[in-house]
C-alpha cells in the first residue's frame, strides 16, 4: 500500500506558547533560554529571526544582533504539558507516531486511505483550536520528503509532495536541505561540485560509499527521493550524557579534571537507572571554549572508566591550544539493541 507520511512541525513552539500566554509579546522579537550573558537561546520567535537571533545562539551575541530582544526564562513543564496536548491530537488520526522532540514528529497515516493534505490541515486546525498555537505540515511518500516539505511553506502552511511529483521534486532541491546534511557536509559536497540532488545523481553508490562511508551510501537513495524507514513509534536511545555551564571559565586542565568526579556520579546514575539494560559502546568528552568552538574526544569503550575520562579530557583540552572552556560534557554511546542481540544469538 502507499504510505502516506506527515512531518507536523509546531512554528516557533515555545515561543509561540510565550505570545500566547502574555499578549503583550506579540510582534516585539522574542528570545527563550537562559537570562545571562553566558545563557544560549532555546528558540527565537520570526520577528527575532529577521535580525539574526536563532536557537543555540549565545545571549550576548544575540542582544548585539537584536538590543532590543525580549528575553523570557523557558518553562519546560508548560512546554511538556502542551506538547502532551498535541500528541493527543495525533492519537486522533494514527497510532503511528514518531516524536522527534516535543515540537515535531512523524505521522504515518496510510492507514486512513485519505488524502494527506486533507488529513494535515484537519491535524492542523484541531491544534490551532485546541491550544491557539499553529503548526506547519509535510506530506509525502516517506520520511525524508515530508520533513523537508514541512519547512516549504512556513509558518501555519503545509506543502505536499506526491508519488510523481518526487523525481522532479528532489532533482533541483539543493543538498543541504536532505535532513542530516550539516553545513560541514555541504562543504565536502561542494568541494566535488555537488549543489543540488541532482547533481549528487550523478555519483554511483560505490564512489559515494567510498567517499563518506555508510552515509554516503544513505545520499545515494535520499538524493533521488528513497527514503524505506518506518515511523517508529518507539525510538532507540543511541547516547545519554550530562555537562556543565561553568560561571567563570575554566583555565587549566587542574580545574577542568577537578569537574569531572560530580559529572560522572550522574552520568553513572543515569546509567544505573533506565538505561542499565544498554551496552555502551564507547565514551565521549565534550568541551565548548570560550571563542564557542566545540570539540568532542571519543574512545572505544565498554564501562564508565575515570582513567579513561581523564585521558580523553586531555585529548580535548590540547585541542584548544590553551584556550579557556565554558562548558563541560561527559557521556556514552550505545550499541544498537539489535547488535545486542545478534551478538546473544552468535553466543
Amino acid at each position: 500500500m502507499p504510505r502516506t507520511i506527515l512531518h507536523i512541525d509546531m512554528d516557533c513552539f515555545y515561543a509561540a506558547i510565550e505570545e500566547r500566554d502574555n499578549p503583550a509579546l506579540r510582534g516585539k522579537p522574542v528570545g527563550v533560554g537562559g537570562r545571562s550573558q553566558r545563557g544560549v537561546l532555546t528558540t527565537a520567535n520570526y520577528e527575532a529571526r529577521k535580525f539574526g537571533c536563532h536557537s543555540a545562539m549565545p545571549v550576548f551575541k544575540a542582544l548585539e544582533k537584536c538590543p532590543h530582544l525580549i528575553l523570557v526564562p523557558v518553562r519546560f513543564d508548560v512546554y511538556r504539558e502542551e506538547s502532551q496536548k498535541i500528541r493527543a491530537i495525533f492519537g486522533r488520526f494514527t497510532e503511528l507516531i514518531e516524536p522527534l522532540s516535543l515540537d515535531e514528529a512523524y505521522l504515518d497515516v496510510s492507514a486512513l486511505r485519505s488524502d494527506g493534505s486533507a488529513v494535515a490541515r484537519e491535524v492542523r486546525n484541531q491544534i490551532r483550536e485546541e491550544t491557539g498555537l499553529t503548526a506547519s505540515a509535510g506530506i509525502a511518500p516517506n520520511k525524508m520528503l515530508a520533513k523537508v516539505a514541512s519547512d516549504w511553506e512556513k509558518p501555519d502552511g503545509q506543502f505536499a509532495i506526491s508519488e510523481s511529483e518526487v523525481a522532479d521534486f528532489v532533482h533541483t532541491l539543493p543538498v543541504k536541505k536532505i535532513p542530516g546534511v550539516g553545513s560541514k557536509m555541504a562543504e565536502k559536497l561542494a568541494a566535488i561540485q555537488v549543489q543540488t540532488c541532482g547533481d549528487l545523481q550523478s555519483f554511483e553508490r560505490v564512489e559515494l560509499a567510498r567517499r563518506f562511508g555508510k552515509w554516503g551510501s544513505e545520499l545515494y537513495d535520499l538524493s533521488r527521493g528513497v527514503d524505506e524507514r518506518p515511523v517508529r513509534t518507539e525510538r532507540e536511545r543511541k547516547s545519554v550524557s550530562t555537562e556543565t555551564t561553568f560561571r567563570e571559565n575554566r583555565t587549566t586542565l587542574e580545574e577542568l579534571d577537578d569537574s569531572m568526579p560530580p559529572l560522572l556520579e550522574s552520568l553513572r546514575d543515569s546509567l544505573g537507572g533506565k538505561h542499565r539494560d544498554r551496552r555502551i559502546k564507547s565514551l565521549v568528552v565534550k568541551l565548548k571554549f570560550a571563542d564557542f568552538e566545540t570539540t568532542t574526544a571519543e574512545r572505544a569503550h565498554g564501562r564508565v572508566d575515570a582513567a579513561l575520562f581523564t585521558e580523553l579530557l586531555q585529548e580535548a583540552w590540547l585541542r584548544g591550544q590553551g584556550r579557556a572552556v565554558r562548558l563541560l560534557g561527559v557521556g556514552v554511546k550505545f550499541a544498537p539493541k539489535e547488535e545486542r542481540t545478534q551478538l546473544e544469538l552468535e553466543l
